[in-house]
């Protein structure tokens, strides 16, 4: 694993993720410094790295010289122990340090081939901590407005605030979770705005793509599911070990059935998540390097293709505005309804087997 553990803050609270690459570049894209690599920009922009990069110079004598910062690398070996360093030591990958080097990937092995643990703050961490402090400043403020006695109406920014609060609290923890709305809805809360404020920062120029990031959010389906299987009362799982009014000859074909919807929901709240906001970052990208693809081609292919890829672009970039709040809303109500179905009262049920 290219990454081990990273910190996930919600609402005060520490979580722990696992943070890998999106994707892998394709042993078929090849770096050639006088072409554009669509390939490798697009890749480039949407898997996750230990450096955060800005933008690249060309140099009169062809080399290139690239704007970024290079993030820490933790990393733990049971034979070399812990080692702290600068990602720029690498020297993108033309050395080694630390007894470590980097692939053509710019994944770092040890050079004896041990085993060790990756602790590194990554592009991905650095934006999930972005938007913790974030959350946490939203959060407070509003509450110190609200425990000020001398706010008697909320205004600006709390009355903004308030909105959405009392829209996931009415609309989403209430239908779902009737009297236990309460109970739930700080976390419903904290995953709705941890998702929506970390979509809305994918969309700035340069930005780390955290929904993106299939490791998050199977972080974010499993703290869901771990809160639905707690939750859960004994006739939730009668139900499924024993669904009434069912006959006991289709008792085989039932319970394997149950059990596995049980285990597809955090699935399909991760698979949802990631798949729809990478898609509308490969969109984005795909239409940006058409304009240099056919640029290379002749320039004013170029201008003549930019002249789509711009229009669409900007489309698809005020689409995904919506569909970042939207996703932050699927994930919600999904993670709800789930909780919901597991915590309800049991009910009388009339059960006839035949």
């Amino acid at each position: 694993m290219r990454y081990f553990l990273s910190v996930l803050v919600i609402c005060s609270v520490v979580q722990l993720s696992f943070a890998k690459d999106a994707a892998v570049i394709s042993d078929s894209v090849k770096v050639n410094t006088k072409t554009f690599d669509a390939g490798q920009m697009i890749v480039e922009h949407i898997t996750d790295r230990h450096y955060w990069h800005l933008f690249s110079i060309d140099r009169a004598d062809g080399t290139e010289w690239r704007a970024e910062v290079n993030l820490p690398v933790i990393l733990y070996s049971p034979t070399h122990g812990f080692s702290c360093f600068s990602f720029g030591r690498f020297k993108d990958g033309e050395v080694a340090y630390g007894g470590y080097h980097l692939d053509e990937h710019k994944h770092i092995i040890a050079d004896d081939g041990s085993k060790f643990y990756d602790f590194s703050i990554s592009k991905v961490v650095v934006q999930i901590l972005i938007s913790v402090i974030l959350m946490l400043w939203i959060f407070s403020s509003v509450a110190k407005r609200y425990a000020s006695p001398t706010v008697k109406a909320p205004k600006g920014f709390q009355s903004a605030m308030e909105v959405v609060i009392l829209f996931i609290r009415d609309e989403v923890a209430k239908p779902m979770l009737g009297n236990k709305a309460n109970k739930y809805l700080p976390y419903l809360l904290s995953v709705f705005f941890f998702i929506w404020i970390n979509n809305m920062l994918g969309l700035l120029p340069g930005s780390a793509n955290v929904t993106g990031n299939i490791a998050i959010t199977t972080t974010l389906a499993l703290m869901t599911f771990i809160i639905l299987l707690f939750s859960s009362k004994s006739h939730y799982w009668k139900h499924i070990i024993a669904p009434p009014g069912v006959p006991y000859a289709l008792y085989p074909i039932m319970i394997p059935v149950e059990i596995l919807s049980v285990l597809t929901k955090p699935f399909a709240l991760l698979i949802r998540l990631f798949a729809n906001m990478t898609a509308g970052h490969l969109i984005v990208l795909s239409f940006i390097t058409m304009i240099f693809i056919f640029a290379q081609k002749s320039l004013t292919a170029g201008i003549g293709v930019s002249i789509f890829s711009v229009a669409f672009s900007v489309f698809i970039y005020f689409l995904e505005i919506l569909v970042a709040a939207l996703q932050a809303y699927i994930f919600t109500i999904l993670s709800a309804l789930f909780i919901g179905q597991a915590a309800e009262e049991p009910e009388h049920h009339i059960e006839h087997h035949k």
